[in-house]
């Protein structure tokens, strides 16, 4: 008998008796914590994802609608209660993600885009990015904006959409509520007859699973990865995000994302609505602090000026722009971008200010014996480029697919195989964008005349050069 012949004769014989797995035929149905599994031996599982957030149920759902892997046993661990569904409200979240077309397309695969298209979300057809301490800027758009560029979309409406996804699953992922994992027990290097090959994993109320792969999806403070023992490289920004809801002076068309990079941090305003757009401002701790306790008034006062102001201009640096500007312009006309100007702020909704602090983390390894991290437990990003998301669905994508790939191939799924292959692929492209990301807040976080003039030039000839931003655009869209 094969070992995979073994395993399911051992699961067949450990499921006998257990009521919660009896019904109609093989049916396997969500649980609270409460409608747990009995006690007894611990439940074998081919795939546990611990952490319910927006890139873990995605995984989730990601595998509960391939194919390939409809003959598996697979769980999710979500600390929070059961998504109830609720009407959507009219105050739009202060927390919103810029999704990629890639990120669309992904989602589209196994049908929660149709909930988010059903619920709220807001295309964009246009990028602006321009400096505060001159006039160089670069704008992004496809297709003489006949295409999007991307998504705006509420935390709460994608995860919303991705738990009705799930819950339309049910039959083929199990989904654990309330679960706080107290322990994992990892399998050794070199298991013995005498030893478990699997992840033991172990719950606060005592209940016992285990799993031939454990997927970390629990945030950037990792209980998989610090179990697991996998190191990170990180370090904090000394910024928070403060973020917001805004009102718009006046009703616009509304498609365009914009982003200054202040001395302070960058500042984006991204589309919500004809009238609202959300906020998301980097700065110093006691800046945010200090943006958070003033009036609204005021509040917007600095909103509008932060987008506006010249105020860090000098002559030279103005010239010297406007010389480069003049040279890309004969050069290659075709590259030239008509400066747009940002809408005014007249409001904010009540209560939509927050803050949050802001750094970089980055696992030394994505996977190790039966385990694979994604999302924040994997890589953490600053949010001026808006690609933590992204990259998140990019690893659910990637080793979905590998793990579609060894099921259809009789394959471990645990294997470290294509558990190194998912590695590969991601960190190729992880990294780069990572470090892009790191090095464009590092240059734009000063005054510097040489270095104003270095990022100037940098900018306007990116702009200039189409096929540059072009490859940019596929890039950060996939």
């Amino acid at each position: 008998m094969s070992l995979w012949g073994g395993v399911g004769l051992v699961c067949g014989l450990r499921a006998q008796g257990r009521a919660w797995l009896l019904g109609s035929g093989s049916c396997r149905r969500c649980f609270s914590k409460q409608e747990g599994p009995e006690s007894g031996s611990p439940e074998l599982y081919d795939v546990v994802i611990s952490g319910g957030g927006m890139v873990g149920t995605a995984m989730a759902c990601a595998l509960a609608y391939d194919q390939n892997l409809s003959g598996k046993k697979i769980l999710l661990l979500e600390a929070g209660n059961r998504k109830t569904e609720v009407k959507l409200p009219e105050l739009h979240s202060n927390r919103v993600s810029a999704l990629t077309p890639g990120t669309a397309a992904f989602l589209s695969r196994f049908g929660a885009w149709d909930h988010i298209c059903n619920m709220r979300y807001k295309p964009f057809k246009r990028m602006q990015v321009w400096d505060e301490c001159s006039d160089a800027m670069i704008t992004f758009d496809k297709a003489d904006l006949l295409e999007d560029m991307g998504f705006i979309v509420e935390n709460d409406v994608i995860l919303s959409a991705l738990s009705k996804q799930l819950a339309a699953a049910a039959d083929r992922v199990q989904v654990l509520y309330r679960s706080k994992v107290v322990n994992y027990t990892w399998p050794a290097p070199y298991p013995s007859p005498d030893t478990n090959p699997w992840v033991q994993v172990e719950l606060a109320d005592g209940s016992k699973l285990q799993t031939t792969l454990l997927i970390g999806a629990d945030g950037p403070n990792s209980m998989v990865r610090q179990s697991a023992g996998i190191q990170t490289v990180q370090w904090k920004y000394d910024q928070s995000a403060v973020v917001a809801t805004l009102r718009l002076a006046e009703p616009t068309d509304n498609n365009v994302a914009w982003q200054r990079f202040l001395v302070s941090g960058p500042i984006a305003m991204l589309p919500l609505s004809d009238n609202l757009s959300s906020l998301v401002w980097s700065t110093s701790h006691q800046h945010a602090s200090d943006l958070l306790s003033m009036d609204e008034e005021t509040f917007v006062d600095a909103i509008n000026s932060a987008f506006w102001s010249n105020e860090n201009h000098s002559e030279f640096i103005d010239t010297a722009s406007s010389m480069f500007r003049t040279a890309f312009m004969f050069l290659m006309p075709s590259g030239t971008s008509v400066r747009q100007l940002p809408p005014s702020v007249a409001h904010i909704d009540p209560k939509s200010r927050a803050m949050f602090p802001l750094g970089l983390g980055h696992a030394t390894k994505y996977v190790g014996p039966r385990v694979a991290l994604i999302g924040d437990a994997a890589h953490r990003v600053h949010p001026l480029a808006g690609q933590g998301v992204n990259l998140g669905f990019g690893d659910v994508a990637s080793l979905s697919q590998h793990l579609s790939v060894a099921a259809f191939n009789g394959k471990d799924l645990g294997s470290t195989k294509q558990l190194n292959a998912f590695e590969t692929e991601r960190q190729r492209h992880n990294l780069p964008v990572m470090a892009a990301i790191d090095l464009l807040k590092r240059l734009y976080s000063t005054k510097s005349i040489p270095a104003v003039l270095l990022r100037s030039l940098g900018l306007q000839a990116t702009n200039a050069f189409v096929p540059i931003k072009e490859q940019i655009m596929a890039f950060v869209s996939r």
